[in-house]
């Protein structure tokens, strides 16, 4: 009776276990969520003929490696690294990349490899667009629409100050005030806090959202440069689920085990 009963608790347990695997690959969870299959309907828009950004996506930044995921050719981008960068760079070791410690993705890093979405506000003539992340901590972007500037001097953060305006159909953010401690990929490929960056947000078909970032980090590189990377519209009934990292995490390969 007694290995009757581990039996059905193993069983049981094992269950669980895939039935948890499953949920983040249907709803979300470090892949993001399963693309939607080609939809040939029209760019969505807004009450005010805005592009409507809405819906849950994966992809659109990098992981592992920015360079190549982004486009640039085999050591283009270890060839444009300022000599203080390059030396940092080559200290770098993936195991301890921030990320891995439940530190914020940074940017353009943020909207990679966990579910995402575009939140405009209001519907008629958005004045602010929030990215809101699944992945360490629920994080979230600011975007302002509202005219404004940025701050002469702005406080270093993870994800900076951003602002943004459309130009036709794409959106374009531009945010400085970076900290420097967040890494553009699993590599450690290395910037500064004078980082700029540029982004555009093209809309290209209902289920493709195209994403251009222009770097210029005159503290780590001779020249601007600029990667692609593209984000695909989960399946319908996609949504971010819930996902709980935090600075000096204690459980799993974050920080323990």
């Amino acid at each position: 009776m007694m290995r009757t009963l581990v039996s059905i608790v193993v069983v049981f347990a094992a269950t669980l276990a895939l039935t948890a695997q499953e949920l983040p690959r249907r709803l979300g969870g470090i892949n993001g969520p399963r693309p939607a299959a080609a939809d040939n309907r029209p760019v969505p828009r807004l009450p005010d003929g805005t592009v409507d950004l809405g819906g849950v996506w994966s992809g659109g930044g990098p992981v592992d490696d920015i360079a190549t995921q982004g486009g640039l050719a085999a050591g283009e981008l270890e060839r444009l690294m300022l000599p203080a960068a390059r030396k940092l760079f080559a200290t770098r070791n993936p195991a301890d990349d921030p990320y891995a410690y439940c530190m914020p993705a940074g940017v353009p890093r943020m909207a990679a490899d966990f579910a995402w979405r575009f939140v405009q506000w209001p519907t008629t003539k958005p004045t602010h667009i929030w990215l809101l992340y699944e992945g360490n901590m629920h994080s979230y972007r600011q975007i302002f629409l509202d005219g404004r500037k940025h701050p002469e001097d702005p406080t270093p953060t993870w994800f900076g100050h951003s602002i943004g305006w459309w130009e036709g159909d794409t959106l374009v953010i531009d945010t400085v005030g970076f900290n420097d401690r967040f890494w553009f990929d699993r590599r450690g490929t290395p910037h500064t806090e004078q980082l700029h960056t540029v982004e555009r947000w093209t809309r290209t078909s209902f289920t493709t959202l195209e994403r251009e970032v222009t770097i210029d980090d005159p503290g780590a590189y001779t020249r601007p440069w600029t990667v692609r990377f593209t984000a695909t519209l989960g399946e319908p009934g996609s949504e971010i689920i819930e996902y709980v990292c935090i600075e000096n995490n204690q459980y799993g390969p974050s920080g323990g085990r």
